[in-house]
């Protein structure tokens, strides 16, 4: 996981992306939408702010991720590694382990923002932190195996956008820019067949009013179904990495 961590802050257009993008996105849509959310105590602010959270958890697992490991296979990283005594499973538990350290201090940040700047308040009681804590593990965790999946996908170093796209869209229709409750009823459907989704709402149960739940869809915070839907993609994303994985790239023969 070291070996990770120093790879990431060596990479300064990587570190200032993973950083200052949420952290820029909060701030310009704190900027332009203001005031309550009808019927709740909370302000778009706030629902920002938890969205920004999600959108930190989804960026380093899916997107930097999938990319990274894209650019040490063409690169002949991996194919080299494989050579060394370090069991295959060291190689995923220390990209995990990575996501879930440079989660945590990007989510530190936000939190930062959202209190100073954004009106977010902190938990005060434990089972809320509780939630955060395990809602971030599980979300993270699905994102990681999910972007070590798709890495497959990027047959080039210019080839990221193939994952991008598609991430931007999740996002979009996820809650993570929009409120979710304001999407037309058939996006939310499609929202909630994945996790982006259920990882947002997991964070807004945690940091905004409680009268806010009554403005979800399910008019809850539907914690059980969350944890199952997240423990799900983690599985999903394992089996994807277990299909698709490969140590060498396409013109390694």
């Amino acid at each position: 996981m070291g070996v990770e961590l120093r790879q990431l802050t060596r990479n300064s257009s990587l570190l200032i992306y993973t950083f200052a993008l949420p952290v820029v996105m909060l701030l310009l849509f704190g900027t332009i939408f203001r005031g309550r959310i009808d019927g709740t105590s909370a302000t778009y602010q706030q629902v920002y702010a938890t969205g920004m959270i999600g959108m930190c958890v989804i960026n380093g697992g899916l997107q930097n991720l999938a990319y990274a490991v894209a650019i040490e296979r063409h690169t002949k990283a991996l194919k080299r590694l494989r050579t060394t005594p370090m069991p295959a499973a060291s190689y995923f538990l220390g990209k995990v382990a990575s996501v879930l350290a440079a989660t945590a201090a990007q989510v530190a940040v936000m939190l930062l923002v959202g209190v100073t700047v954004m009106g977010l308040k902190l938990p005060a009681d434990a089972g809320r932190w509780f939630t955060f804590a395990w809602v971030l593990v599980l979300g993270a965790t699905a994102c990681s195996l999910l972007g070590i999946g798709m890495s497959s996908l990027i047959r080039s170093e210019q080839g990221s956008a193939i994952v991008w796209l598609p991430i931007m869209v999740l996002q979009f229709v996820s809650g993570v820019f929009i409120v979710f409750s304001s999407l037309p009823s058939a996006v939310q459907q499609i929202g909630a067949l994945f996790p982006v989704k259920w990882l947002c709402q997991g964070m807004r149960s945690v940091f905004l009013p409680e009268d806010f739940k009554y403005s979800e869809p399910a008019q809850g915070w539907e914690h059980g179904r969350l944890a199952l839907v997240l423990v799900g993609w983690c599985v999903i994303g394992l089996l994807l990495c277990l299909r698709t994985f490969s140590w060498r790239g396409r013109d390694d023969g």
